[in-house]
């Protein structure tokens, strides 16, 4: 293999964070074999991995996740042809959680060949994707008096224009960015907590953060952290919020919650520096809790609750409804209008993304035990984890 000390970049294909590099669930200039019945995806390697609800970031031939291991909090990379561990870094810390069960809940992300990752007790590390060497480390807690949530922190870090920025829910800190390089805090703002993560998006040629909390969803100048716009959607006390905003077009998202609080459609306008945020439907028949959404020519495909259901975006009526997925985590193959649905048993299924009707096409048992963590495709790859086991499959054509 290549040398420790050689810098690792981004390529073509690679799957740098959680739900890619949008963080939308969606790929793109990649297509799979879809003929599962005759040619069923072909194991490659399947290990045993510590619990934990994080998904994977794939570079290259690196895999990168993380996992608890007895006493220690991992931050780990294996190889993805063979799966053996390349590196580990650990942390003397343990989050346990009577529902959720144990473990690390973000998933690591790769920018600018550095490895970020966020632990459920607020550690942040920085380390370096060749060999886990600790570049830096914040406790987020501690830098913004942030209780540890119910279910632990929760966000994939955000790295853009030289800030990694989390989200911790403090009051008056609910997001925190730090200089990707060196770790310094760089600014802090917000108030509200959710388990999702922050997600970049352009609205009308303005670069924004976009925070999810219990009250709703903001627009977060990434440069110095002052809230551009806030549109509430508040939620029952003592709910929460865990699903990532769906980019619809140039200006519209759609915010989801569970606890029969539905999912919204919102549009965003402005002139300067005033920001107003619409309204256009909600719908009470689509209530995604921590299951995330993918967007696909008009139609948005995710959970209800632990229904999988496909909504139309510009009515909010849905369209059709399949049981048989639990509550379960989708990715969006967009070259072929597919949907690659890991369930919650740990069975990968293959739908047609298409409003008319739910067209299953083929289904394997890919792992054991219940699954909740994102499936990620990259380079022909399969990747699928969940508390118990890691593996991957070769589908690539």
């Amino acid at each position: 293999g290549a040398p420790a000390t050689q810098p690792i970049s981004l390529a073509d294909g690679d799957w740098p964070g959680f739900r890619g590099l949008y963080r939308d669930g969606r790929l793109t200039g990649a297509s799979i074999r879809t003929d599962w019945t005759a040619n069923p995806p072909k194991q490659l390697w399947k290990h045993r991995i510590g619990p934990g609800w994080s998904s994977m970031c794939v570079v290259g031939d690196r895999v990168f996740t993380q996992e608890q291991r007895k006493e220690l909090e991992a931050a780990v990379c294996f190889s993805a042809t063979a799966g053996l561990e390349l590196w580990s870094h650990t942390d003397r810390t343990r989050f346990d959680e009577s529902m959720a069960g144990a473990g690390p809940q973000a998933t690591p992300t790769f920018a600018d060949g550095k490895l970020y990752a966020l632990g459920a007790n607020g550690k942040l590390n920085c380390l370096d994707p060749s060999n886990g060497a600790v570049i830096w480390a914040r406790d987020t807690a501690a830098d913004t008096n942030a209780p540890v949530p119910m279910w632990g922190f929760s966000s994939s870090p955000l790295v853009n224009a030289g800030l990694a920025t989390v989200i911790t829910g403090a009051a008056g800190k609910a997001v925190i960015a730090y200089d990707a390089s060196t770790g310094k805090p760089a600014w802090s703002s917000g108030d509200g907590w959710s388990y999702a993560s922050p997600q970049l998006a352009t609205v009308g040629g303005v670069e924004q953060i976009l925070f999810v909390s219990q009250n709703g969803l903001n627009g977060v100048d990434p440069t110095d952290g002052h809230i551009l716009w806030s549109h509430d959607f508040p939620l029952p006390s003592n709910a929460n919020r865990a699903v990532q905003p769906t980019a619809i077009g140039d200006n519209g998202f759609l915010l989801g919650a569970a606890f029969g609080t539905g999912t919204r459609r919102i549009n965003l306008t402005h002139e300067g520096s005033t920001w107003r945020t619409i309204g256009q439907w909600t719908s009470h028949n689509f209530n995604p809790y921590y299951n995330d959404l993918v967007y696909h020519k008009g139609f948005c495909y995710g959970f209800d609750n632990s229904v999988f259901a496909c909504l139309d975006i510009a009515t909010g009526k849905t369209k059709w409804r399949a049981h048989g997925y639990g509550n379960g985590q989708v990715l969006l193959l967009a070259d072929q209008d597919l949907l690659l649905i890991l369930t919650e048993t740990g069975e990968v299924a293959l739908l047609d993304a298409k409003p008319e009707e739910a067209h299953e096409i083929g289904r394997f048992q890919a792992i054991e035990g219940k699954s909740w963590n994102h499936p990620v495709v990259a380079h022909g790859k399969l990747f699928v984890r969940n508390g118990e086991e890691v593996a991957c499959f070769e589908i690539g054509k």
